[in-house]
């Protein structure tokens, strides 16, 4: 019996990634222990998406040509400037009306700057990775090395004029490196490697997708209401809009800025990290968790789709184009 999994699987905008991400949400949210119960390979295959995304890592490495670091620096460095400005005016405007506490009342209640910088200052990397291995050039993947700058609380306690938190850890940004480096090494060195790793990297987004999903729960968005969806909904479209123009404007086709509008996973950890920091935040904090958690969700979802849409346009853009250049000719 011949079922068309894959094919049907395709005909989803970003299926490949959505509908894998989706189950793993799925039993996040109502089989919560299943990594835990069945332990072993399967537990594994819930819970490994770091280990996964490490080896896809190599494997687009291993498919980069080392002619192109000038434009890794660059695309990386436009999309990371791009989203910390953007976050630094929102910062800044919106701190005319909120001090360090969280707004007490009416539909805003529990919003607070601590929120909204924390879910527009840190990138879903993975996903980032995963959709421009999908849909963009290994290149454009590569450019995530350099915004690995936003992981972490620096850049939100950055943004929020926090005193004395000038420094990131280094070893986390060269660790990030190495398996990229791994890759376009052994790439370089032996076009068979390079042919053998870089086939591989497709086959890894929908297992990676799973084990991303799995670390989502989808009961965090209802709790967070209309609000947190709104929070994720800024990030997706004000947030993603910046980074297609500033993408644009540095040559690309503005896919790449479209894939890095998204909230990270560990950015729900940043709300709690920064009022360790400052007790100021303290009271924001809390309500702020569920709030990026909810970005969080939100943009893994809506990402894909919209990432799957706008390569879908570009591709039916280049069709249109090949007659006209070969008629010319």
């Amino acid at each position: 019996m011949h079922v068309p999994i894959k094919a049907t699987m395709e005909k989803v905008p970003g299926g490949m990634m959505l509908i894998p991400l989706l189950i793993g949400a799925v039993l996040a949210t109502f089989a919560p222990d299943s990594a835990k119960f069945f332990g072993s390979f399967t537990g594994a295959l819930f819970t490994g998406g770091t280990t996964i995304l490490a080896v896809f890592y190599v494997c687009m490495g291993a498919s980069i040509d080392i002619k192109a670091t000038p434009y890794i620096l660059k695309k990386g460095g436009v999309l990371f400037g791009a989203k910390v400005l953007f976050a630094v005016i929102i910062g800044v405007i919106a701190g005319r009306f909120m001090s360090e506490l969280p707004i007490e009342g009416g539909l805003l209640a529990g919003l607070s700057v601590l929120a909204i910088l924390a879910a527009l200052n840190d990138t879903n990397g993975g996903l980032y990775m995963a959709l421009m291995g999908q849909y963009g050039k290994p290149k454009d993947v590569a450019a995530y090395s350099v915004m690995t700058l936003e992981s972490g609380p620096f850049l939100t306690m950055l943004t929020l004029g926090v005193a004395g938190l000038s420094a990131f850890p280094w070893q986390a940004l060269v660790g990030a490196i190495i398996p990229l480096l791994l890759g376009v090494l052994l790439g370089t060195l032996d076009p068979a490697m390079r042919k053998f790793l870089s086939s591989a990297a497709p086959v890894l987004i929908p297992f990676f997708a799973l084990a991303l999903g799995f670390g989502l729960n989808l009961e965090k968005v209802l709790s967070a209401g209309l609000l947190g969806i709104a929070l994720g909904l800024f990030v997706l479209i004000a947030g993603g809009a910046v980074l297609f123009f500033a993408d644009k404007l540095s040559g690309g086709t503005g896919l790449a800025g479209l894939a890095a509008a998204t909230t990270a996973g560990n950015a729900a950890t940043v709300p709690m990290l920064v009022a360790a920091a400052n007790p100021a935040y303290l009271p924001a904090a809390g309500p702020a968790t569920v709030l990026v958690a909810a970005s969080v969700v939100v943009t893994a979802i809506g990402c894909p789709l919209i990432v799957a849409w706008y390569a879908k346009r570009l591709k039916a853009k280049e069709a249109a184009a090949a007659p006209e250049v070969a008629h010319a000719v």
